[in-house]
């Protein structure tokens, strides 16, 4: 009996190390996401070589983006976190994966990503991801993509795409769909560019 007790004592204890009750923060009433306005058909397939291929990475980021907080341009100088915002990821791998599925939905081209892929195909999309946040003196929504494309042969593209959307209220709920709208926009951006 008395090892049996020792025991739940001890697995009460344990989980307690991995169960947060207080002290923690309430978590968020919700997380936030970008999900891409198009998507590849289920059982779409695509086939070539790895010299056709196109890789979409990650975009470096700025700072202020290197966490899960949308940011808030209060003014030219000062930046905030937008209360109740909290995003499922990093914006960056967000933003890659809408782009990544903008640009295979199109069919134009095979699309490849995850591991060994990126560094194995010969034309490679990336850049910075500059901007995905909030400006309170305008009430709008920024995503700002400094792109590179890296092409077979050594050549070099680059280019800037940026979304606004207008009227948006500060807080989590009309700033989510505003983001997600913009990254949409800049992701068909972007598309259309890399072909």
């Amino acid at each position: 009996m008395r090892s049996r007790l020792l025991l739940c004592s001890l697995g009460a204890l344990a989980l307690g190390g991995c169960v947060s009750i207080g002290g923690g923060g309430d978590p968020p009433d919700q997380l936030l996401t970008l999900t891409s306005s198009v998507m590849a058909p289920a059982g779409a397939a695509q086939q070539g070589t790895m010299a056709a291929a196109l890789a979409v990475t990650e975009p470096s980021v700025p700072q202020q983006l290197n966490n899960t907080r949308v940011p808030v341009r209060v003014n030219g100088t000062a930046l905030a976190y937008l209360k109740d915002a909290v995003w499922v990821e990093r914006p960056a791998r967000l933003f890659q994966n809408v782009v990544s599925e903008t640009i295979r939905s199109r069919g134009n081209r095979l699309v490849v990503g995850g591991g060994e892929l990126d560094y194995a195909a010969q034309t490679q999309l990336g850049g910075e991801l500059a901007a995905m946040d909030y400006d309170a003196t305008a009430q709008a929504v920024v995503v700002r993509y400094d792109a590179v494309l890296r092409l077979p042969g050594g050549e070099i593209r680059t280019r800037r795409f940026e979304s606004r959307v207008t009227g948006v209220l500060p807080d989590a709920l009309s700033v989510a769909p505003a983001l997600n709208q913009a990254a949409n926009e800049v992701a068909a951006q972007v598309a259309d560019w890399v072909g």
